[in-house]
C-alpha cells in the first residue's frame, strides 16, 4: 500500500515551503499526502506579509477526517499556528499508537519572518515528547535549549523528550556542511559541500517530509534521513530560480534519484566515433552533461534519466538491444531530424502493441527508437496483474 502521510503545517502562498513543499516531496518520493492546514500565510520569496491561524477545532477536524477514513502511516508536523493548537494537536496524536512522527519546529521563515511566538515555542515540548525525530535548524535548536553548542543542545532534547534530533548544518559558515542524527544510543553523520544557490526556501519542510515517507516505508531512521537529505540536495540543484529572494527548490525534477526500489535511470551504449556520436545524440534533443573525449560522454533526458556512450573503436556492435526515447512530439521531431539530414530506417508507424515508433541507428550502428506510447507503455490492456508466488 502507498504510504499515507499526514502533514500538519501552514500554507505558503508562494509555493516554496509549508504544505506546498510537503505535498510535492511526499508525492515525488512515493507517498500519498494528506493535510491539516494550521495557518494561511501570504508570502513569497522576499518574505511573509500576513499570517492567519486556522482555528484549532478546524485543524483537529482535518486530522480526524483523514485518519478516520484513509488512515495514516506517518505524520509530519511543521508550522503549528498557536500554542493552543499545539496543545490540541498533541492531545489528538497521543491517542495514536506506533505512528512515526517527524516534528520540524518551524519558528522563523527563510526570509527571517517570525512564524511562532514564545508561547507556541514553549508548547513544542509536548509535541517533541511524541516525536520520533525533531529536525530544528541551528537557530531553532539554540532557541529551544538556550545552548550554543549544537551537540550539547541536541543531547539535552534527546534526554528530555526521548526523541531523536537531527542537527542540520545549513546555517553554518563555510563550504563544508555536516549534519548529525543524535539518537539515545547512536549518532550518524553526513558530510557534503554547500550547493551554490539562493533558492533555499522550503529546505526544512522538504527534509522533514522526506524523512516521514521513509519511516512510513519501513526504513531505519538513519536511512530515512540519508535518503531525504539526498532528495533535498537534488532539489536544490534543480531549483528553477524563481523570485527575487530565497526562491523555491526544484522538487518536480527529482524523479529518479531516490526511491524505494531499483530504478532504471542510466543506459550506456558503445560508440565508435566520439564526435559523431555526441553530435547525433545532441541532435535528438538530449543535453550533454559529461564531455570526456575521446572515450566517454553522458547525456541527460527530460525527467532526469541519463544516457552515455563509451567509445571503443575495436568493439563489435551487436544490434541485439534497442534504446527507446519517448517523445510527445514524435512526428514533428522525426520530420525535423530527417530534414536536418539524420536518416531513419522507417518513420513513425503505429504498432500492434499500441506504440507509435520511428527507427534509426546511431553512428556506431546501435538501434534507436523514437516513440510515443502514452498509457500503453505501463498499462497496456494485457498488463499482467499481481500474482501470488508459485
Amino acid at each position: 500500500m502507498i504510504p499515507r502521510i499526514l502533514i500538519i503545517a501552514g500554507s505558503d502562498s508562494g509555493g516554496g515551503a509549508g504544505i506546498q513543499a510537503d505535498i510535492r516531496t511526499v508525492t515525488m518520493v512515493g507517498g500519498h499526502a494528506m493535510t491539516a492546514i494550521t495557518a494561511i500565510t501570504a508570502q513569497n520569496t522576499l518574505g511573509v506579509t500576513a499570517v492567519h491561524p486556522v482555528p484549532a477545532e478546524i485543524v483537529l477536524a482535518q486530522i480526524d477526517a483523514v485518519i478516520d477514513d484513509i488512515g495514516v502511516d506517518a505524520i509530519k508536523i511543521g508550522m503549528i499556528g498557536s500554542a493552543f493548537t499545539a496543545a490540541q494537536v498533541a492531545g489528538r496524536l497521543e491517542k495514536l499508537d506506533g505512528i512515526p512522527i517527524v516534528f520540524d519546529p518551524v519558528m522563523i521563515a527563510t526570509s527571517g519572518a517570525a512564524l511562532a511566538d514564545d508561547s507556541t515555542i514553549a508548547a513544542f515540548a509536548r509535541l517533541m515528547d511524541l516525536a520520533t525525530i525533531a529536525t530544528p535548524n541551528l537557530p531553532e535548536l539554540q532557541r529551544l535549549t538556550d545552548k550554543d553548542d549544537p551537540v550539547e543542545a541536541a543531547l539535552s532534547l534527546v534526554s528530555a523528550h526521548r526523541c531523536a534530533v537531527l542537527i542540520k548544518g545549513g546555517h553554518e559558515e563555510g563550504e563544508a556542511l555536516a549534519d548529525a542524527l543524535i539518537e539515545e544510543d547512536n549518532m550518524t553523520s553526513w558530510q557534503g559541500q554547500r550547493i551554490a544557490t539562493s533558492s533555499t526556501h522550503g529546505t526544512g519542510c522538504t527534509l522533514a517530509s522526506g524523512i516521514a515517507v521513509g519511516l512510513a516505508q519501513g526504513l531505519s531512521l538513519p536511512r530515512a534521513v540519508g535518503r531525504a537529505r539526498e532528495f533535498v540536495r537534488m532539489a536544490l540543484r534543480e531549483a528553477p530560480g524563481l523570485g527575487a529572494g530565497a526562491g523555491p527548490m526544484g522538487h518536480a525534477q527529482v524523479r529518479l534519484d531516490v526511491g524505494s526500489g531499483p530504478r532504471l535511470n542510466q543506459v550506456t551504449v558503445t560508440g565508435k566515433d566520439y564526435g559523431k556520436s555526441v553530435a547525433f545524440y545532441r541532435a535528438l534533443g538530449l543535453t550533454q552533461i559529461v564531455d570526456n573525449p575521446p572515450d566517454y560522454a553522458r547525456f541527460e533526458a527530460w525527467g532526469g534519466t541519463t544516457f552515455s556512450i563509451q567509445v571503443d573503436p575495436d568493439e563489435t556492435i551487436g544490434a541485439s538491444t534497442a534504446v527507446y526515447f519517448e517523445c510527445d512530439d514524435l512526428d514533428e521531431r522525426v520530420e525535423q531530424l530527417a530534414r536536418a539530414g539524420i536518416p531513419f530506417e522507417h518513420g513513425p508507424r503505429n504498432q500492434p502493441w499500441m506504440w507509435r515508433e520511428a527507427r534509426l541507428r546511431d553512428p556506431a550502428g546501435n538501434i534507436v527508437f523514437l516513440y510515443k506510447a502514452g498509457e500503453a507503455r505501463r498499462f497496456p490492456p494485457w498488463r499482467v496483474t499481481d500474482r501470488a508466488p508459485a
